[in-house]
């Protein structure tokens, strides 16, 4: 800060102090009532401190909030020891918040503009700020800035035609992109609608089939004939009765082996006692003894007896065990001809009939056989191909049928239904974006975003693409920035974004998640892509799908203050 002393006598040219019109050097006109007195001036937040309005950009800081100084850097580092108070300010509660945003450019031809307090004065020419140079009033260094404000304000209100009419294009197209929504949310709805409708019917189309279905399964249950076999009925009850003649012949064969055991075990009690009557003595007087030989005598009378007729019985039973083909009974095996069945049998006058005609006589009688078997006439083996009626058949594919198509409905129903609560921003309109992507080329990647899907890194050099994120929810975002000439930059405010998570893990690190950050502009684009830290990205995109009027407005008039022409 320069010592007040120094600065008496600029205090006294006009010339120096004040601008050509009413307003001291740096004051806005926003802020010109404060200055309208000539004789003194109350400090804007703290108006019982009054000074000589001469001290007004003395380079000296009198006011607790700097405004007396409007035109220099003297308040630029605002303290309580800095200024000087008045006899009696230091008992009151003063306020040294600074008062003014900073040194106010003019800017005739062009826009007026704040530029810091603390850059007034430093030897530079802020042109982008302040295109008149009035901010190096001082000449500090022997610099000197002339005035540049028709060309840059030519320039810019070039820059600002065509910024406009793109902001007039993105509103435009944002309006459509509302109808396309709605449009595209109606159709939903009316889906939902359709297909509720649908469901219904379709429920009640399952609900007769399955009936329809048992009743066919109950006539066929009916007349089907069913057999283990080939061939007719005939095959399948000579099968049968050939099963029961070979369980007959097993059982009769288990009987004669128990009865040649027991001929066994009869043979040698017969020996025992056949010894028992040659080697007792007759003259032991014992009468048990006696009854017993005599019992024995009768018994082996009677069993010889009876040997010729055992002969005779053993020799049928032989006969009986002895396979058909040994036997004069009936030969199955003329039953079992694999290539012949009932109406093989019916058929063998084709054997008779020209040679022309045997082609078609087989395709008919395979078309009649399968009649027969279907209709019950001959029996259905086990790898035939008539498993079941043609009626079954159908009725149980139209029930599949029907099933399927019923759960395809409401698949269908479901999923347009969470179609419905999904978020797509304000108005919906990012409904009308869906399935649309943008990239843009940055180094070595290309980088995509589809909207309300996920984000990605595409290597230019082959490879596989990264995930960088899936779409999970909208947020906001206060983002301070000076917007480029052309616009397309975020500005300053409030951002709407997009926050895209849970994507392709990093090496040694977290899950690469996107943060997109969207400003008004004509086009989807993406103006700027970087890392924020670790497999965390973030995204600066330009769409029509955030624009508003009075949103769209501020953001072309965030860096730049009232016109001065």
């Amino acid at each position: 800060m320069k010592h007040k002393s120094a600065f008496v006598l600029l205090a006294a040219v006009p010339s120096i102090v004040f601008a050509a019109d009413s307003r001291p050097r740096g004051v806005a006109p926003d802020f010109a009532k404060f200055y309208k007195s000539k004789d003194t001036f109350k400090c804007i937040y703290n108006p019982s401190i009054e000074v000589p309005f001469g001290k007004v950009n003395d380079d000296y800081c009198d006011c607790p909030d700097g405004s007396d100084e409007p035109g220099t850097s003297a308040c630029s580092a605002l303290s309580h020891l800095s200024p000087s108070y008045p006899i009696g300010a230091s008992t009151l509660k003063l306020n040294s918040t600074q008062a003014l945003p900073g040194f106010y450019c003019k800017n005739k031809g062009h826009q007026g503009s704040y530029i810091p307090f603390e850059i007034v004065n430093d030897g530079v020419c802020d042109y982008e700020l302040c295109c008149d140079g009035s901010d190096e009033f001082d000449h500090a260094g022997g610099v000197s800035c002339p005035d540049k404000c028709k060309e840059i304000g030519k320039e810019w209100r070039k820059k600002d035609e065509a910024r406009q009419k793109s902001m007039t294009s993105a509103l435009k197209r944002r309006k459509e992109l509302v109808v396309e929504a709605q449009r595209r949310r109606k159709e939903v709805e009316e889906r939902i609608t359709s297909l509720g409708t649908e469901i219904k019917g379709q429920e009640m189309k399952v609900k007769s089939l399955e009936e329809a279905l048992a009743e066919a399964e109950k006539k066929d249950r009916g007349r089907m004939f069913h057999g283990s076999g080939k061939g007719g009925k005939t095959r399948v009850l000579s099968g049968l009765a050939k099963a029961r003649i070979q369980q007959l012949r097993d059982t009769l064969t288990e009987v004669k082996t128990q009865r040649d055991d027991l001929k066994s075990r009869v043979k040698q009690l017969e020996d025992l006692l056949t010894r028992f009557k040659t080697e007792y003595n007759p003259n032991f007087n014992d009468e048990g003894v006696k009854q017993a030989v005599r019992a024995w005598d009768d018994y082996a009378a009677v069993d010889r007896g009876a040997t010729a007729q055992d002969e005779g019985v053993e020799a049928d039973i032989l006969e009986i065990l002895k396979p058909d083909s040994e036997t004069e009974g009936i030969n199955f095996a003329e039953f079992e001809n694999e290539d012949e069945d009932d109406v093989d049998m019916l058929y063998q006058l084709e054997a008779y009939l020209p040679a022309s005609l045997k082609e078609w006589i087989a395709e008919k009688y395979s078309e009649f056989k399968k009649f027969l078997q279907t209709n019950g006439v001959i029996a259905v083996s086990s790898d035939s191909e008539v498993k079941e009626s043609p009626a079954v058949t159908t009725a149980r594919t139209s029930l599949s049928d029907a099933e399927k198509r019923l759960r395809e409905l409401t698949s269908d129903r479901d999923n347009h239904e969470a179609e419905m609560t999904k978020d797509y921003g304000p108005d919906s309109v990012f409904r009308a974006l869906k399935g649309t992507c943008v990239s843009t080329d940055s180094g070595e990647y290309t980088y995509e975003l589809c909207w309300m899907d996920k984000t990605k890194q595409k290597p230019k050099k082959g490879g596989g693409d990264t995930n960088m994120g899936n779409f999970v929810s909208f947020g906001k975002i206060t983002v301070d920035e000076s917007l480029p000439a052309d616009g397309r930059g975020l500005g300053k405010g409030e951002r709407l974004t997009m926050k895209y998570e849970n994507g392709q893990g990093c090496w040694n690190g977290p899950s690469r998640s996107t943060t997109v950050v969207m400003a008004c502009a004509e086009k989807d684009e993406i103006w700027k892509v970087f890392e924020e830290e670790k497999c965390v990205y973030r995204m600066d995109v330009g769409t029509a799908a955030v624009c508003e009027i009075v949103g769209a407005r501020k953001q072309s008039e965030d860096t730049v203050g009232k016109d001065e022409l």
